[in-house]
């Protein structure tokens, strides 16, 4: 009875999460990702970010999606609960000291101090498989297309 109350209040704070929730614009979601530091960080550039955000999650900070295994991916960044955050139901690492349900606002910016940590990982942005998949060797000038944002050259790049 006590893992049914559990579910109920973890539901009850993604369902309010989720009335703060938000779907980024490209250009809107560019400049946040620029101002927190990403452009250049561990390599990867604003684009980077843009194309494995956008094959993730749309750019929607309420994405959950779950996983056979039990564990569920959270937010804009789509970072997992067995490793990167506490959900109250799965085994977890919580790698980033939180709980999941603050991945699914509009405030990015303790995803994006996560998914920080993420790409600070021996797998850097690897550890997305939608990054290998769309993004990884590709030409991403066309993320940041219209949104007036200066860009490292992909020739800074770092993939290890």
């Amino acid at each position: 009875m006590k893992a049914w109350g559990s579910v109920v209040v973890i539901l009850a704070m993604i369902m309010a999460a989720t009335v703060d929730a938000k779907i980024y614009g490209r250009c809107e979601l560019a400049t946040k990702l620029e101002k927190a530091g990403l452009n250049g960080f561990k390599g990867y550039t604003t684009g980077d970010w843009l194309c494995m955000a956008h094959y993730e999650s749309g750019f929607d900070t309420s994405f959950v999606d779950h996983n056979p295994d039990g564990s569920s991916n959270y937010g804009i960044f789509q970072l997992n609960s067995s490793w990167w955050c506490d959900n109250g139901v799965t085994p977890t690492q919580n790698l980033c000291h939180m709980e999941c349900h603050e991945l699914l606002n509009r405030h990015i910016l303790d995803d994006i101090m996560c998914a920080k940590q993420v790409v600070s990982s021996q797998e850097g942005m690897n550890a997305w498989d939608s990054w290998n998949q769309h993004c990884a060797g590709h030409d991403l000038s066309e993320w940041l297309k219209g949104c007036h944002l200066s860009v490292k050259p992909d020739a800074e790049r770092i993939h290890s």
